[in-house]
């Protein structure tokens, strides 16, 4: 048997690159992110609780890294483990500019439990959404 198998260190390795570039969506580090996702990171990848790096950038107030994932190909519509969407995380942190990123990459206002248009709803910022 020939094939290539990571070893355990590469695992780790991987690990840790998986790590640091959920932390840069985070912290809103674009270029950090960039770097990580440009050299072969999924653009879609989660972490332990199924929030991708989209969602992540958007909940915390990102709108440079949301703007940057957008562009690579992020799924503006991936709800996380807890059935949230990136644009309801959005409309409820109040981040107008980065729900505007969102909406214009074709988020789903209905997608999730609660959707957008139900946080927005339940949070009187209904501006939000038209």
């Amino acid at each position: 048997m020939n094939e290539a198998t990571p070893t355990g260190s590469a695992v780790r390795g991987a690990s840790k690159d998986a790590e640091a570039c959920t932390d840069s969506a985070r912290d809103g580090d674009v270029q950090r992110l960039t770097t990580y996702v440009d050299a072969g990171v999924p653009v879609d990848q989660t972490d332990a609780c199924g929030n991708t790096l989209l969602m992540l950038a958007a909940y915390h107030g990102h709108a440079g890294a949301v703007k940057a994932l957008l562009e690579r190909g992020a799924d503006a519509n991936r709800l996380n483990d807890r059935g949230q969407s990136p644009l309801a995380g959005a409309v409820f942190k109040g981040e107008d500019t980065i729900v505007w990123l969102l909406l214009d990459a074709g988020a789903d206002v209905d997608a999730g439990s609660p959707s957008a248009a139900a946080t927005a709803e339940m949070f009187g910022r209904g501006d939000l959404l038209r």
